[in-house]
């Protein structure tokens, strides 16, 4: 039934289903595109929408995050269209603010979509819609690029990996000082289909991002989280999937003594009749 791409954080390729006889039922449509923090390497199907939610909250530092991500193929499967929205709490010593961070617009083309091997990058525009004065934001525009690819190494088990980076050429601090910020991301998961409709995944993912310090100056900072976590499917005649899944974000190396916990919900549906 599906198979289809994820942004930002992905998909899943199906246990390949046998068809044994043609009396037995047929299998229940497997989890597509659902990862949580790794972006897996599969557009989106004709005549299919995909609604991703994501909330992550993090131990002990009176802070969360939330995005709503909507991707809509675009005349077939070859390209795609996404945006994402982001609304995040963060705690900076005593400042305390809530509220939508950069808005990111995003595009991905499906470069290869064999029986083993995937890959989608991606191209997304960074809007500065969140306020840079309360650490919600860039405060300036930014180009993000990630290359996702998805690797089917077993028949119930698949691979993702993702490299990529952020350029913001005139971020901004919360006093205003400018200076052009990079950031780059690495990232790799295992998923194992245990059932068409259950998943267990571990995923990593290893960041370094640069922060504004003054004018014309950043620093970096790294971050190195490992996160188990499980998704289960809830399929409908309708067509509809829902997906739910949790996840458990633990850092590690430089990110040692941080924890969270991670939702995840997502609604796969038609949105035309598959036979247009």
């Amino acid at each position: 039934m599906r198979g289809r791409s994820s942004a930002w954080c992905g998909v899943l390729l199906a246990a390949a289903a046998t068809h044994a006889g043609a009396q037995e039922p047929a299998a229940p449509p497997s989890i597509s595109d659902n990862s949580f923090l790794m972006e897996e390497a599969y557009n989106q199907e004709p005549g299919v929408v995909q609604h991703i939610s994501a909330f992550q909250l993090f131990r002990g530092a009176d802070s969360w995050a939330y995005s709503f991500t909507e991707e809509w193929p675009l005349f077939g499967r070859t390209h795609q269209l996404s945006y994402t929205l982001p609304i995040q709490r963060t705690h900076n010593g005593s400042a305390v603010a809530t509220g939508l961070g950069d808005i990111a617009v995003n595009y991905r083309f499906q470069l290869a979509a064999a029986e083993r091997l995937s890959v989608a990058p991606r191209l997304s525009l960074l809007l500065p819609t969140g306020r840079a004065k309360s650490d919600l934001g860039a405060g300036a525009l930014g180009i993000q690029v990630n290359l996702p690819a998805s690797v089917v190494v077993a028949r119930k088990v698949v691979t993702h990996w993702n490299a990529g980076g952020t350029l913001t050429p005139s971020a901004k601090n919360a006093v205003g000082d400018k200076a052009t910020a990079v950031a780059c991301n690495l990232g790799a998961s295992v998923v194992w289909l245990t059932r068409p409709t259950f998943n267990a995944l571990l995923e990593i993912v290893w960041t370094r991002e640069e922060a504004v310090t003054g004018p014309g100056r950043t620093a970096a900072s790294h971050g190195l989280s490992l996160s188990p976590g499980i998704r289960w499917a809830h399929n409908f005649s309708s067509g509809l999937q829902i997906v739910p899944g949790i996840a458990f974000p633990i850092g590690v190396g430089p990110s040692a003594g941080d924890a969270a916990v991670l939702l995840y919900l997502s609604f796969e549906h038609p949105f035309r009749s598959r036979s247009h």
